[in-house]
């Protein structure tokens, strides 16, 4: 009787159907249990329900022709995560693990963005901020599809990664990312990118309010803030949001 049911949906979020049939029992996950060290305790978890989130490891952040490094800034803390990141990025795809790429990417008209937004990357109304060309490259800063809002190229990317525009602190805020994590059945998540007590901290945050379990992996993040920003991230995360390891730790526990 069933053999013309056909399947509608993103797996593992699927109904199989008919002319008569519904089926919505959705196929059950086989289970990929790992142990893993953090800070704090030691964790089961199902690689199976997880997924990694590269948060703004993007151009106008981490690259020296970039909006960051253009104000001034220094980057080079916003690079270290790049080798170690490669390296966990290709043990969890290993795995089947989802990974991704949350970069902050704004429409061309800036329609979504506030003046409070906008003061925040043009404080004097005076400088290159949202949406205006970088000298260098004539790149508009942080709009979507755009060079500045682009995955750093010394970053493997594959054709199976997912990638989300976000317009906020938060990647959860007024974007599809917690639509897609629910239709993959993802409940465990890995954060990393840039920086780590901002877009990284939000979105942590963020998911631990909408019962995602959430797994800071430091030595992926990193800020150009200072020290006690870093400090007091990982504090927050290991008293209030979740758990904090390092990819060694992921990658002994896989």
């Amino acid at each position: 009787m069933n053999r013309h049911l056909r399947t509608l949906g993103v797996a593992p979020n699927t109904w199989t159907v008919n002319e008569a049939i519904a089926d919505l029992t959705r196929p059950p996950l086989t289970p990929q249990p790992v142990t893993l060290t953090t800070e704090t305790k030691t964790l089961q978890i199902d690689l199976a329900k997880s997924a990694i989130l590269v948060i703004d490891m993007q151009n106008d952040f981490c690259h020296i022709d970039g909006w960051l490094a253009h104000i001034g800034v220094d980057i080079a803390p916003n690079r270290a995560p790049i080798t170690p990141l490669n390296t966990l990025l290709q043990k969890l795809r290993s795995q089947n693990v989802p990974v991704i790429w949350l970069n902050w990417g704004n429409r061309p008209d800036l329609l979504n963005i506030s003046p409070a937004l906008r003061h925040v990357y043009n404080p004097t109304g005076a400088g290159i901020g949202l949406g205006d060309p970088l000298p260098k490259n004539g790149a508009k800063v942080l709009i979507k599809d755009s060079w500045a809002a682009g995955v750093l190229d010394e970053l493997e990317q594959k054709s199976e990664d997912i990638h989300i525009d976000k317009y906020r602190m938060s990647g959860f805020w007024d974007t599809p990312l917690d639509s897609i994590l629910r239709n993959l059945g993802k409940t465990t998540l890995f954060f990393t990118g840039v920086n780590i007590d901002q877009c990284v901290m939000a979105t942590l945050q963020d998911a631990n309010f909408l019962g995602y379990d959430c797994i800071l992996v430091k030595d992926c993040a990193a800020t150009t803030s200072p020290d006690y920003c870093y400090q007091a991230t990982i504090y927050n995360v290991n008293q209030c949001f979740g758990f904090v390891t390092n990819s060694e730790s992921i990658i002994k526990g896989i």
